[in-house]
């Protein structure tokens, strides 16, 4: 290995552009967020060291015994998360990235692409969601944060707006320039004849964009080692030693890295990660990740030991593991399937662990077809479903899921094709702390006083509705609308003002809250429950209906009653969550 003259960014970009620099398939993936590309610029400009580079260089009769991928330009959150197949022609070499593949991917970005990441507080599915970025630099301005000296940002189109104390640059433009005479020019054009700022701000401008274009195109600031062996074995340990030693790469990208090389017939990196984008797209949106997949495919495989560490990836485990993939996806796809089916998804499945046994028990049913929706299977979900509340809502898979998994895999493998059996997970564990029981504390103490917003609330929701097909969408619903309890409306309601706070701490209670399906919900909206309730059911029969659904006590639901209404739900509830769980 050894250590070259440095390199510009701006070389580098343009060899990355044409495909020069490519990443091996043992890379991990790109995972910098916005603010770390910022800081990564703003170090730049500073002068800061940013570190040395490793760089594997590989001639073209090496190119097919290898895959290689190309750097990430756009990336999007949703969309774009993983690198393209690189397509290698007409290079008599190309130089692989084994150390700096995140700070050559977050200049690139910043120079040649965008960044899109979700908005909070929209949905997952929403494409205006994920407005696309680009990289900013404040000329008129120094930064106001004490950590960073000029003002990088990723901005969206309607963000870029200019002022007397803003002019926003885009940082990529840089490229474009091929001399500091340029600047001046852009300087002059832009800034300095246009009479809008101060002499002070344009000599800071004039500093700026100076210090940009010499960071770029003159300042050899990529400090590199070049590896020429075409050893994988050898590669890899210098690929490993170098990333392990800190948070650069993760311990699942490890595993991964092993798997990408003892793998024959398939490309783990490419299948995994299709695995992971294909769950993360069922229903709604779940949120599972590599080391998900490689934990589950040891599960799944039989393996006595599925301790998370790299002897268990040895040759012979990750050759088994590939022999048995159909089986394995199809198993993980099926389980997602079904529990979306039961109206989880993303924000409220909080232990992706819970899926392993569900997928281990399909596949040792012989993954029948349809078995979300099948009549013949209703009991059987049945099961599932109870055993996977029970599991979320006593955290079972929290501290040392492999002292669960194990065990149940091991009750699943004796009991055959029959039906989920829930009755022997339960009696397995009782009375250690993965018990899955509930006692009169529990419902009492734990379940009756969860709220609004709460995962376990939606579980506990869902075991007061059994009969509900989660297959159509539901909304968890305020009965009492949350927005109507402001001072001002209840007191126009009548409530008495030392009762205000009281009505307000309780309007989020499970004993106010129901499932309803959505077009119902949206139609009820911020409706007085009285008048809604009396205006949708408007015969004793179908009042009655609803009151035996949702468990509502009978009686006027005015505002002044609200509290003896909570407070007769809780008891409703109570009786029902004793009859389901106890």
């Amino acid at each position: 290995m050894a250590y070259e003259s440095p390199l510009t960014i701006a070389e580098v970009i343009k060899d990355i552009s044409a495909s020069r620099y490519v990443l091996p398939s043992i890379q991990r993936e790109f995972v910098w967020g916005t603010t770390q590309i910022e800081r990564l610029f703003d170090s730049l400009m500073q002068g800061y060291p940013i570190g040395a580079f490793l760089f594997w260089e590989i001639t073209k009769d090496h190119y097919g015994d290898y895959d290689f991928y190309r750097f990430l330009d756009h990336y999007h959150e949703r969309n774009s998360r993983h690198n393209p197949k690189a397509n290698l022609t007409g290079e008599d070499h190309i130089m692989a990235v084994l150390d700096g593949q995140q700070r050559l991917t977050s200049l690139y970005i910043g120079l040649k692409g965008s960044y899109a990441y979700k908005l909070p507080y929209k949905q997952w599915k929403n494409d205006d969601a994920f407005p696309k970025r680009k990289l900013y630099l404040n000329l008129i301005s120094p930064c106001e944060d004490g950590n960073n000296k000029y003002t990088f940002a990723f901005l969206t189109d309607s963000e870029v707006k200019n002022d007397s104390n803003t002019y926003w640059y885009e940082v990529g433009k840089i490229l474009d320039m091929s001399s500091i005479g340029d600047v001046t020019k852009f300087l002059m054009k832009e800034i300095i004849f246009t009479g809008v700022y101060s002499q002070e701000q344009c000599e800071y401008a004039q500093d700026v964009l100076s210090q940009l274009y010499n960071v770029i195109h003159t300042q050899p600031s990529i400090s590199y080692y070049k590896e020429k062996s075409v050893e994988l074995d050898k590669v890899l340990n210098i690929f490993i030693r170098v990333n392990s030693g800190g948070t650069i790469l993760s311990y699942s990208d490890l595993l991964l890295s092993i798997a990408t090389a003892q793998w024959e017939n398939h490309d783990a990196r490419e299948e995994i990660t299709e695995l992971v984008d294909e769950i993360n797209a069922i229903g709604n949106g779940f949120n599972v990740n590599k080391d998900f997949v490689l934990k589950s495919a040891l599960v799944l495989s039989d393996f006595k030991n599925i301790a998370f560490k790299v002897d268990n990836f040895n040759k012979p485990n990750m050759l088994k593991i590939e022999a048995n993939w159909d089986t394995i996806k199809k198993s993980l796809k099926r389980a997602f399937i079904l529990v979306s089916s039961f109206g989880y998804s993303r924000d409220t499945l909080k232990s992706n662990n819970a899926v392993i046994p569900i997928a281990y028990y399909l596949k040792t049913i012989g993954l029948p077809d349809n078995f979300e929706v099948s009549t013949s299977a209703m009991s059987n979900r049945d099961k599932i479903k109870k055993w996977l509340i029970r599991s979320l809502l006593k955290k079972a898979f929290s501290g040392q899921p492999d002292n669960v998994l194990r065990p149940i895999r091991e009750i699943i493998r004796d009991n055959g094709t029959e039906e989920f059996p829930l009755d022997k997970i339960l009696e397995h564990f009782k009375g250690t702390n993965k018990s899955i029981v509930f006692t009169d504390d529990d419902v009492e103490e734990y379940l009756l006083n969860l709220k609004y917003g709460s995962s376990e609330t939606l579980s506990t929701l869902m075991l007061l509705y059994p009969s509900l097909d989660f297959n159509n969408k539901f909304h968890v619903d305020h009965m009492y609308p949350k927005s109507k309890f402001t001072k001002k409306y209840l007191v126009q309601q009548g409530v008495a003002v030392d009762k205000i706070q009281l009505y307000i701490d309780t309007v989020n209670n499970i004993e106010n809250l129901q499932l309803l399906a959505a077009i119902p919900n949206i139609e009820k909206q911020n409706k007085d429950f009285d008048i809604w309730f009396n205006k949708t059911y408007p015969t004793d029969e179908s009042k009655q209906q609803y009151r035996s659904i949702h468990y509502i006590p009978d009686m006027v639901y005015s505002y002044d009653n609200f509290l003896t209404f909570a407070e007769k739900r809780k008891e409703l509830l109570k009786t029902a969550l004793k009859a389901a769980l106890l």
